[in-house]
């Protein structure tokens, strides 16, 4: 059982993780086009984003049964904290990226698409941290 968590475990990795490099790379491209272009450009790639909230479901789903032996010894492996904690902020970043999306979608005056991106990044980042995290704390 543990080997299918894993491998679910890793295609969730794949699919949340390849979300936020696809956003990085469709914003570069966007930032190239003129402005009412790019937004709808913009507008049209967030089904994108289905993906990754399917992707980090599978990761914190299967992460808590693959971790499950080590629950009695986690005070002593501080990595591991780290890694948890980056996890509790990637699914606010994410929450925080959804709400404004939603906002952006609803036309509800102020919201503005363009800030989705830096917040963007900032889950790139953490989700790297994060990866970095769980090769420390497992290897």
């Amino acid at each position: 059982m543990k080997e299918v968590m894993l491998i679910l475990h890793f295609i969730g990795l794949a699919m949340g993780l390849g979300t936020s490099l696809a956003f990085m790379f469709l914003g570069m491209a966007s930032a190239k086009m003129e402005e009412a272009e790019a937004r709808t450009f913009r507008m049209n790639t967030l089904a994108l984003a289905k993906m990754g909230h399917i992707g980090l479901t599978l990761l914190v789903l299967t992460g808590l049964y693959l971790i499950t032996p080590y629950w009695s010894v986690l005070g002593e492996m501080p990595l591991l904290i780290a890694k948890l904690v980056l996890v509790l902020v990637l699914g606010a970043l994410i929450g925080i990226i959804s709400a404004t999306i939603k906002k952006v979608k609803n036309g509800v005056p102020g919201a503005d698409i363009s800030k989705v991106e830096p917040l963007g990044k900032l889950s790139l980042l953490t989700g790297l941290l994060i990866v970095i995290l769980a090769v420390l704390s497992f290897h």
